[in-house]
């Protein structure tokens, strides 16, 4: 049984996937069709780590978009959402402009409504209706790489929404709506 949920998922993944590989979005076209695409992770919350390519000869992998959505889960409460493969590469593209090899570090992946509820609760730099909640939006920080610099080069890419947080170190980057802001 175990094996036939899973079956399911890779395909739901896979479907998904797919339907971002044709309808993705306009900045995504600049991003070339046959490069291989990789991920480098690391969840700062859970240890764990990814390091795959998730994109090759011009289709995502089902398989590993699974596991960095593993990794990118809400690791409060264990929960899971499909991540949208524009995120990846969101951040393929930004470690392009970097120049760089390093792994982002993941201050927040996906966030449950539970989860972001909390936070909101706590700070109303959360909004209420976050990206993170619906798979589109990571905080992370690049180490060896000035936070400023990481912000401009998140920005340069013109993905989605791109937050600034110097005191807390770490910068936002979404795949909704194009736009920027500065928090603590």
């Amino acid at each position: 049984m175990p094996n036939l949920v899973r079956r399911r998922e890779l395909l739901t993944f896979g479907a998904a996937a797919g339907l971002a590989a044709i309808a993705g979005p306009a900045w995504t076209r600049q991003l070339d069709v046959w490069e291989p695409r990789r991920a480098i992770l690391d969840n700062l919350h859970t240890g764990e780590k990814f390091n795959e390519v998730y994109f090759a000869n011009g289709s995502y992998l089902p398989d590993a978009l699974a596991e960095a959505t593993r990794v990118m889960r809400d690791w409060r409460t264990g929960e899971e959402r499909f991540i949208d493969p524009a995120l990846f590469d969101a951040l393929h593209a930004i470690r392009g402009k970097l120049e760089t090899r390093a792994q982002f570090q993941i201050i927040s992946g996906y966030r449950s409504p539970k989860t972001n509820a909390m936070l909101h609760g706590r700070s109303k730099g959360v909004a209420t209706n976050s990206q993170h909640t619906v798979g589109k939006a990571i905080d992370v920080r690049v180490p060896g790489v000035e936070l400023a610099h990481l912000n401009g080069a998140a920005l340069a890419v013109g993905a989605g929404g791109v937050g600034f947080y110097p005191v807390s170190n770490f910068v936002h980057v979404d795949t909704g709506r194009v736009r920027q802001w500065r928090g603590a």
